[in-house]
């Protein structure tokens, strides 16, 4: 990806959790990326087209702020439980890049309760998230059928989504959102074994 393309895309990401999808106007994102609107129509051929790719952004940089990194990677927990927690709590990290995707996917996700034009990509974002839970959840219990550890990533994803939510807008400090999901954690683990 070229600079001038990824600093439009994290701009697009600022404006949409900022004033969500609705409230993306090219020339505000243009405004808020340092760059003409003529580029971003260089880039994006649409409006459309820009949020089909600041979704799919939003999904690669939650990959690398909950991934490890090539450091952490050797310091990664061997344990899939403390795994499995550790990928999901890093979504509740007090980082401005974490809480900007965290409100910006809400926001694509709520745009398309009531327009479908992105509905197939969220949708694949979603299933992916949660099949990457639910091999993190089979590892901690190998035993479990299938459907039943993508049963308990679908509750842990959609808990973690609503407990954000509550976090971001106030409503829950980010320890207790924390220690939530910890619990929950626990409580869909040990139903599988």
């Amino acid at each position: 990806m070229t600079d001038r393309r990824r600093v439009i895309l994290e701009g697009a990401a600022r404006v949409i959790a900022r004033r969500g999808v609705r409230g993306l106007r090219v020339a505000e994102l243009a405004a808020e990326a340092g760059v003409s609107t003529a580029l971003v129509y260089y880039h994006f051929k649409d409006r459309p087209g820009i949020l089909r790719e600041a979704l799919a952004f939003i999904g690669d940089r939650a990959d690398r702020y909950t991934g490890p990194g090539d450091e952490e990677a050797a310091r990664c927990p061997a344990d899939p439980r403390e795994l499995l927690e550790r990928t999901l709590l890093l979504e509740f990290q007090d980082l401005p890049e974490v809480r900007e995707n965290s409100t910006a996917w809400g926001e694509l996700r709520a745009h398309t309760v009531f327009d479908p034009e992105l509905r197939e990509e969220l949708a694949a974002a979603g299933a992916a998230w949660t099949a990457e839970v639910a091999e993190l959840v089979a590892a901690v219990r190998p035993a479990a059928p299938p459907a039943a550890a993508t049963g308990a990533a679908q509750r842990l994803t959609a808990l973690l989504e609503g407990l954000s939510v509550r976090w971001l807008s106030g409503l829950l400090p980010l320890g207790h959102a924390r220690h939530l999901m910890r619990e929950a954690v626990r409580v869909e683990v040990d139903r599988l074994g």
